[in-house]
């Protein structure tokens, strides 16, 4: 017997959802059955995403950074479908490297807005919405195995990774009463062009191959290979779902076993 859609009647919101795993769980979550609303800055890019995945799945513009853009991009589910069960806190920039003697003000915070407030302030709007009214909701953050160790010249980056470990925790603790659960996923790396681009701009500062420097970054990793994005989706989906109902406040690693090295 085959078991019902995970998400059938669920409502999702899914930011960064116009390149990388935004797109790829936005359709994984309509497959399941669920109504996606899928918010990135350039609403070309995520309008063509969403009418590739279909009817259930609608684009919204925002900057979720900008609490006035977040507002109207909860409001779109709510006028749309009613309710908000899940929310993916999938938006990301990494900023652009430095050393910590060549950092600045506006790279560190600017990362900081997008990487880690922007979750705060998402989070606050469908808690609003929907979630404490109805009490129930999960909301899935993701964070980066930066946010573990720290990568040179990603001072920027990894702190707000790191930072959003600990507001998982702080926002599971608080709304847990209410029936909400919020997780992180920690990916490492993910074979994205995000990736492909960061290994060729090393790899032409090294005067090495790309080859070189993926083997040099799998090398160190138990299972030697990098994960795909459909990998960490269906770790996000999992969380998202009634099948993890008691998992809350958790950090889980889907990469590779690189927390091991």
């Amino acid at each position: 017997m085959s078991r019902p859609p995970r998400f059938a009647g669920k409502v999702a919101i899914v930011t960064g959802a116009s390149t990388g795993l935004g797109p790829v769980m936005a359709r994984m979550l309509v497959e399941e059955g669920a109504m996606v609303v899928m918010a990135a800055r350039r609403l070309e890019m995520v309008a063509a995403e969403a009418e590739a995945i279909g009817p259930d799945a609608i684009a919204v513009q925002a900057d979720v950074t900008n609490e006035a853009d977040v507002i109207a991009m909860v409001g779109a589910a709510m006028s749309r479908w009613g309710q908000v069960d899940i929310l993916l806190n999938n938006a990301a920039v990494p900023g652009t490297d430095k050393f910590i003697w060549e950092q600045t003000v506006d790279n560190f915070l600017d990362t900081y807005k997008v990487d880690c407030m922007a979750a705060m302030l998402c989070s606050k709007a469908v808690l609003n919405a929907s979630m404490l009214e109805r009490k129930s909701g999960a909301i899935v953050n993701f964070s980066s195995g930066a946010g573990w160790d720290g990568l040179v010249r990603k001072s920027h980056y990894s702190a707000a990774k790191g930072a959003l470990r600990v507001l998982t925790k702080v926002i599971a603790k608080e709304v847990g009463e209410f029936g909400i659960r919020c997780n992180c996923v920690v990916p490492g790396a993910i074979e994205t062009e995000l990736m492909v681009n960061y290994m060729k701009r090393i790899a032409g500062e090294k005067g090495v191959t790309p080859e070189e420097i993926k083997a040099g970054l799998t090398g160190t990793v138990a299972l030697r290979t990098f994960s795909t994005t459909e990998d960490v989706a269906n770790l996000a989906l999992f969380l998202a779902s009634d099948e993890a109902r008691t998992i809350t406040g958790q950090s889980i690693n889907v990469d590779g076993g690189q927390v091991m090295s």
